[in-house]
């Protein structure tokens, strides 16, 4: 049933990342607006509260110190209960630097000061600065608590955190081929038709050939979420038994798998190079790059490295209790 809500999951991002490709803005504008939320959203209800009187502005002020304390507040509560680390510092510099941003998304007029006075452009990019800076400590505090908890973690434990990592690597698979991937091949429509105004009788090869381009480009990361499903079904194999045959069929079938992927990644490039050379004379552009997605590749060979490591496991086992 989890692996179902997931798929759902998976299924209603990629609409949304396909739904946001054909939104107006540009991916800069839309980057931007999502790291000023929601702080910028949060200043403007403090402006606005602030503004309604003297009882308001009270209220807005309690508001302003209340959602920047908290972060702190969870380190005070977090005290009673274990040993306070180092990372735990970054929850101190969080509630900083909320107080920060909230206080210049309440007063925008201040954002000029520290950036240049550019319109309407300057104010979305320094909002969305200020928001980054927060999520970037956040990110980092999640990042630092999740290694120290999975190196004093059991190996039960570990298993549960590599699953949540193989989860999350599949949200940004999907991201990448239905966001990145596809608004590449929407970029690349709109720059044949805005190049060929007036001439586009001829358009139609051109027209496929970025299409295969997204496929090409694409195909990778689809691969990579196939790979995430068979690696988290090994995962799940090993935390009931390491040892037992069905972690040895869970493992071979992730070996296999990763092998065909990397095969396929390499067929794809240099059979979409090949047919653009083949058909050079009737396109009106040409995308003839050697793509290497590196990140796609390494966690394919981490997840083939993993499942080598999960079968040589069973075989010393067996190879154990053979001497015993």
């Amino acid at each position: 049933m989890k692996r179902k809500l997931f798929c759902l999951l998976l299924a209603l991002e990629a609409a949304a990342c396909v739904a946001l490709c054909f939104v107006k803005g540009t991916r800069a504008d839309m980057l931007s607006a999502a790291l000023a939320f929601p702080f910028a959203q949060i200043g403007l209800g403090l402006r606005a509260l602030s503004l309604s009187g003297r009882l308001g502005n009270a209220a807005a002020l309690t508001l302003y110190a209340g959602l920047c304390l908290l972060p702190a507040g969870c380190l005070l509560i977090a005290k009673g209960k274990r040993k306070i680390r180092a990372e735990d510092a970054l929850l101190v510099l969080v509630s900083a630097l909320l107080f920060f941003a909230l206080y210049l998304t309440a007063n925008p007029g201040e954002i000029g000061a520290l950036f240049p006075p550019i319109g309407e452009s300057g104010l979305a990019a320094g909002k969305a600065m200020v928001g980054g800076t927060v999520y970037s400590a956040l990110v980092g505090y999640a990042a630092l608590r999740a290694l120290r908890l999975s190196s004093q973690s059991g190996t039960g434990r570990l298993y549960g955190f590599l699953e949540a990592l193989l989860a999350l690597m599949n949200l940004v698979f999907v991201w990448a081929v239905f966001y990145v991937c596809f608004g590449d091949m929407l970029g690349a429509f709109s720059s044949l038709r805005a190049g060929n105004a007036g001439s586009e009788s001829g358009l139609g090869p051109s027209y496929v050939f970025a299409a295969l381009g997204f496929l090409a480009d694409a195909l990778p990361y689809a691969l990579d979420v196939a790979t995430a499903f068979i690696a988290a079904a090994l995962v799940r194999e090993m935390k009931a038994d390491r040892y037992s045959d069905a972690t040895v069929r869970a493992a071979q079938k992730l070996s296999r798998w990763c092998a065909g992927a990397l095969a396929a990644v390499v067929v794809a490039n240099v059979g979409f190079n090949v047919l653009q050379l083949v058909f050079a004379k009737i396109l009106r552009n040409l995308d003839s790059t050697l793509s290497l997605p590196l990140v796609s590749i390494l966690f394919v060979l981490a997840a083939l490295a993993f499942a080598r490591i999960a079968a040589e496991d069973r075989r010393l086992k067996e190879d154990s209790d053979l001497i015993i």
